[in-house]
Protein backbone atom coordinates (compact mmCIF):
# COMPACT_ATOMS: atom_id res chain seq x y z
CA UNK A 1 0.00 0.00 0.00
CA UNK A 2 1.19 3.28 -0.96
CA UNK A 3 2.08 5.83 1.81
CA UNK A 4 2.01 9.81 2.03
CA UNK A 5 5.06 10.13 4.00
CA UNK A 6 8.79 8.85 4.13
CA UNK A 7 11.08 8.80 7.14
CA UNK A 8 14.49 9.95 6.38
CA UNK A 9 17.81 9.68 8.75
CA UNK A 10 20.28 12.49 7.60
CA UNK A 11 23.84 12.72 8.53
CA UNK A 12 24.30 17.11 8.93
CA UNK A 13 27.33 19.23 8.82
CA UNK A 14 26.37 21.29 11.84
CA UNK A 15 29.37 23.77 11.46
CA UNK A 16 28.14 24.56 8.13
CA UNK A 17 24.37 23.78 8.06
CA UNK A 18 24.70 21.32 5.48
CA UNK A 19 23.42 17.81 4.66
CA UNK A 20 26.41 15.22 3.82
CA UNK A 21 24.43 12.39 2.79
CA UNK A 22 21.25 10.56 3.79
CA UNK A 23 20.80 6.94 4.58
CA UNK A 24 17.40 6.02 2.86
CA UNK A 25 15.51 2.87 2.32
CA UNK A 26 13.30 1.83 -1.03
CA UNK A 27 10.64 3.76 -0.92
CA UNK A 28 12.93 7.06 -0.84
CA UNK A 29 14.87 6.09 -3.54
CA UNK A 30 11.79 4.46 -5.36
CA UNK A 31 10.44 8.33 -5.61
CA UNK A 32 13.67 9.57 -6.40
CA UNK A 33 13.63 7.68 -9.53
CA UNK A 34 10.07 7.93 -10.61
CA UNK A 35 10.95 11.51 -11.26
CA UNK A 36 13.00 10.35 -13.97
CA UNK A 37 10.20 8.49 -15.55
CA UNK A 38 7.89 11.88 -15.40
CA UNK A 39 7.89 13.80 -18.85
CA UNK A 40 9.45 17.27 -18.75
CA UNK A 41 5.48 18.64 -19.48
CA UNK A 42 4.22 16.87 -16.44
CA UNK A 43 7.40 18.37 -14.04
CA UNK A 44 6.61 21.58 -15.07
CA UNK A 45 3.25 21.43 -14.59
CA UNK A 46 3.91 20.05 -10.80
CA UNK A 47 6.39 23.22 -10.33
CA UNK A 48 5.33 26.14 -12.40
CA UNK A 49 2.53 27.10 -9.28
CA UNK A 50 4.93 26.86 -6.68
CA UNK A 51 7.66 28.94 -7.87
CA UNK A 52 9.08 27.53 -11.50
CA UNK A 53 12.52 28.85 -12.11
CA UNK A 54 14.21 28.94 -15.33
CA UNK A 55 12.54 29.43 -18.90
CA UNK A 56 10.53 26.19 -19.00
CA UNK A 57 8.07 27.63 -17.07
CA UNK A 58 7.33 30.50 -19.26
CA UNK A 59 7.40 28.04 -22.56
CA UNK A 60 4.92 26.19 -20.96
CA UNK A 61 2.57 29.48 -20.00
CA UNK A 62 2.94 30.41 -23.81
CA UNK A 63 0.89 26.89 -24.38
CA UNK A 64 -1.56 27.76 -21.72
CA UNK A 65 -1.93 31.29 -23.44
CA UNK A 66 -2.11 30.31 -26.80
CA UNK A 67 -5.86 29.77 -28.63
CA UNK A 68 -6.78 27.07 -31.24
CA UNK A 69 -5.56 29.71 -34.08
CA UNK A 70 -2.10 29.28 -32.79
CA UNK A 71 -1.93 25.97 -31.75
CA UNK A 72 -3.37 22.55 -33.10
CA UNK A 73 -6.64 21.68 -30.21
CA UNK A 74 -5.55 18.05 -30.66
CA UNK A 75 -1.96 18.93 -29.78
CA UNK A 76 -2.53 21.10 -26.59
CA UNK A 77 -2.97 17.84 -23.92
CA UNK A 78 0.00 16.22 -25.54
CA UNK A 79 2.16 19.13 -24.53
CA UNK A 80 0.52 20.36 -21.31
CA UNK A 81 -0.36 17.27 -20.16
CA UNK A 82 1.93 14.07 -21.44
CA UNK A 83 0.71 11.14 -20.42
CA UNK A 84 2.81 9.55 -17.66
CA UNK A 85 3.97 5.69 -17.56
CA UNK A 86 2.31 3.47 -15.59
CA UNK A 87 2.72 4.52 -11.63
CA UNK A 88 3.29 1.63 -9.46
CA UNK A 89 1.03 1.82 -6.45
CA UNK A 90 3.65 0.55 -3.76
CA UNK A 91 5.54 4.63 -4.70
CA UNK A 92 4.68 6.75 -1.75
CA UNK A 93 2.17 9.55 -3.15
CA UNK A 94 4.51 12.41 -2.65
CA UNK A 95 3.22 14.23 -5.36
CA UNK A 96 -0.14 15.62 -6.91
CA UNK A 97 -1.94 14.08 -9.30
CA UNK A 98 -1.58 16.57 -12.14
CA UNK A 99 -4.10 14.65 -14.59
CA UNK A 100 -7.10 11.84 -14.75
CA UNK A 101 -6.14 11.76 -18.75
CA UNK A 102 -4.21 8.34 -17.73
CA UNK A 103 -7.73 6.76 -16.39
CA UNK A 104 -9.90 8.63 -19.16
CA UNK A 105 -10.77 6.61 -22.21
CA UNK A 106 -9.19 8.51 -25.74
CA UNK A 107 -11.82 8.60 -28.62
CA UNK A 108 -10.57 7.42 -32.18
CA UNK A 109 -12.27 7.79 -35.70
CA UNK A 110 -12.97 5.29 -38.29
CA UNK A 111 -14.81 5.79 -41.28
CA UNK A 112 -18.67 5.30 -41.75
CA UNK A 113 -18.54 3.87 -44.95
CA UNK A 114 -20.16 0.39 -44.91
CA UNK A 115 -19.52 -0.14 -48.39
CA UNK A 116 -16.07 -1.11 -48.51
CA UNK A 117 -14.33 -3.27 -46.07
CA UNK A 118 -10.56 -2.15 -46.09
CA UNK A 119 -12.14 1.54 -44.61
CA UNK A 120 -12.11 -0.32 -41.54
CA UNK A 121 -8.82 -0.93 -41.72
CA UNK A 122 -7.82 2.62 -40.63
CA UNK A 123 -8.02 4.91 -37.67
CA UNK A 124 -7.58 8.49 -36.92
CA UNK A 125 -7.34 10.47 -33.75
CA UNK A 126 -9.08 13.74 -35.70
CA UNK A 127 -12.20 13.72 -36.73
CA UNK A 128 -11.40 15.73 -40.00
CA UNK A 129 -9.08 12.66 -41.38
CA UNK A 130 -9.61 11.79 -44.65
CA UNK A 131 -10.07 7.78 -45.30
CA UNK A 132 -7.39 6.59 -47.34
CA UNK A 133 -9.91 4.55 -49.39
CA UNK A 134 -13.08 5.85 -50.40
CA UNK A 135 -11.67 9.52 -49.19
CA UNK A 136 -14.90 10.20 -46.41
CA UNK A 137 -14.44 12.09 -43.56
CA UNK A 138 -13.37 9.35 -40.81
CA UNK A 139 -16.26 10.71 -38.19
CA UNK A 140 -17.17 7.48 -36.76
CA UNK A 141 -16.63 7.78 -33.04
CA UNK A 142 -15.28 4.79 -30.84
CA UNK A 143 -13.27 4.56 -28.30
CA UNK A 144 -9.91 2.65 -27.09
CA UNK A 145 -10.26 1.14 -23.53
CA UNK A 146 -6.35 0.27 -22.90
CA UNK A 147 -5.63 -2.86 -20.80
CA UNK A 148 -2.36 -2.95 -18.54
CA UNK A 149 -1.03 -5.87 -19.95
CA UNK A 150 -1.29 -3.97 -23.50
CA UNK A 151 1.90 -2.37 -22.73
CA UNK A 152 5.39 -3.71 -21.59
CA UNK A 153 6.02 -1.06 -19.29
CA UNK A 154 2.20 -1.75 -17.12
CA UNK A 155 3.10 -5.58 -17.93
CA UNK A 156 6.76 -5.22 -15.98
CA UNK A 157 5.04 -3.36 -12.71
CA UNK A 158 2.16 -5.99 -12.82
CA UNK A 159 4.35 -8.25 -12.79
CA UNK A 160 6.53 -6.83 -10.18
CA UNK A 161 3.57 -5.75 -8.15
CA UNK A 162 2.52 -9.82 -8.18
CA UNK A 163 6.37 -10.61 -6.33
CA UNK A 164 5.68 -8.27 -3.87
CA UNK A 165 8.62 -5.96 -5.24
CA UNK A 166 6.74 -2.95 -6.85
CA UNK A 167 8.93 -0.16 -7.42
CA UNK A 168 12.38 0.90 -8.86
CA UNK A 169 15.16 -0.59 -6.59
CA UNK A 170 14.92 -3.68 -4.56
CA UNK A 171 14.03 -3.77 -0.81
CA UNK A 172 16.66 -5.33 1.41
CA UNK A 173 19.29 -2.54 0.90
CA UNK A 174 19.98 0.82 2.40
CA UNK A 175 20.98 3.09 0.47
CA UNK A 176 23.17 6.29 0.75
CA UNK A 177 21.49 9.80 -0.83
CA UNK A 178 24.20 12.29 -1.45
CA UNK A 179 23.25 15.87 -1.16
CA UNK A 180 23.23 16.00 -5.02
CA UNK A 181 20.74 13.30 -5.32
CA UNK A 182 23.88 10.40 -6.21
CA UNK A 183 22.51 7.52 -5.18
CA UNK A 184 24.80 4.35 -3.82
CA UNK A 185 24.61 1.63 -1.81
CA UNK A 186 24.83 1.95 1.95
CA UNK A 187 27.98 0.55 4.03
CA UNK A 188 30.27 1.41 7.01
CA UNK A 189 32.93 1.48 4.68
CA UNK A 190 31.59 3.82 2.09
CA UNK A 191 30.19 6.12 5.03
CA UNK A 192 33.89 6.53 6.47
CA UNK A 193 35.43 6.75 3.43
CA UNK A 194 32.99 9.86 2.36
CA UNK A 195 33.34 11.58 5.56
CA UNK A 196 37.66 11.80 4.37
CA UNK A 197 36.49 12.74 1.34
CA UNK A 198 34.11 15.58 2.04
CA UNK A 199 37.59 16.39 4.56
CA UNK A 200 35.09 16.30 8.16
CA UNK A 201 38.11 16.54 10.68
CA UNK A 202 35.30 17.14 13.25
CA UNK A 203 33.39 14.17 14.20
CA UNK A 204 31.58 16.38 17.40
CA UNK A 205 30.12 18.75 14.50
CA UNK A 206 27.73 15.72 13.13
CA UNK A 207 24.28 15.38 13.85
CA UNK A 208 22.02 12.37 13.10
CA UNK A 209 18.26 14.00 12.06
CA UNK A 210 15.44 11.76 11.12
CA UNK A 211 13.55 14.00 9.10
CA UNK A 212 9.64 12.99 7.23
CA UNK A 213 9.12 13.66 3.32
CA UNK A 214 5.32 14.25 2.59
CA UNK A 215 3.69 15.99 -0.42
CA UNK A 216 4.96 19.67 0.18
CA UNK A 217 8.91 18.24 0.49
CA UNK A 218 7.84 15.87 -2.25
CA UNK A 219 7.34 19.15 -4.63
CA UNK A 220 10.42 20.86 -3.38
CA UNK A 221 12.88 18.31 -4.71
CA UNK A 222 12.14 18.37 -8.20
CA UNK A 223 12.25 21.76 -7.76
CA UNK A 224 15.40 22.32 -6.44
CA UNK A 225 17.18 19.90 -7.97
CA UNK A 226 16.43 21.89 -11.06
CA UNK A 227 18.96 24.71 -10.29
CA UNK A 228 21.14 22.92 -6.78
CA UNK A 229 23.95 20.97 -6.14
CA UNK A 230 22.66 20.79 -2.22
CA UNK A 231 19.09 19.75 -2.32
CA UNK A 232 18.35 17.80 0.48
CA UNK A 233 20.22 21.08 2.27
CA UNK A 234 17.74 23.23 0.60
CA UNK A 235 14.76 21.02 1.17
CA UNK A 236 15.11 20.10 4.59
CA UNK A 237 17.27 23.48 6.31
CA UNK A 238 16.22 25.74 4.37
CA UNK A 239 17.85 27.26 1.18
CA UNK A 240 20.78 29.04 1.33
Amino acid sequence: MATDKVSLKLLVDKSSQTVLFAEAGKDFVDFLFYILALQVGTVIRLLVKTGMVGSLGNLFGSVEKLNDVYVKSSMKDVLLKPKALAFVSQLPCLLPKTSSSDSTPKSYYRCPSCEYDNCWNYVAEDCSAICPHCRNSMNHIFTLVKSPAGNPTAAAVSAAVSNGQGGFVQGVVTYMVMDDLEVKPMSTISSITLLNELNVKEIGHLEERVVSLGMDEGIKLPRASLHSKKVLTNVFLGEK
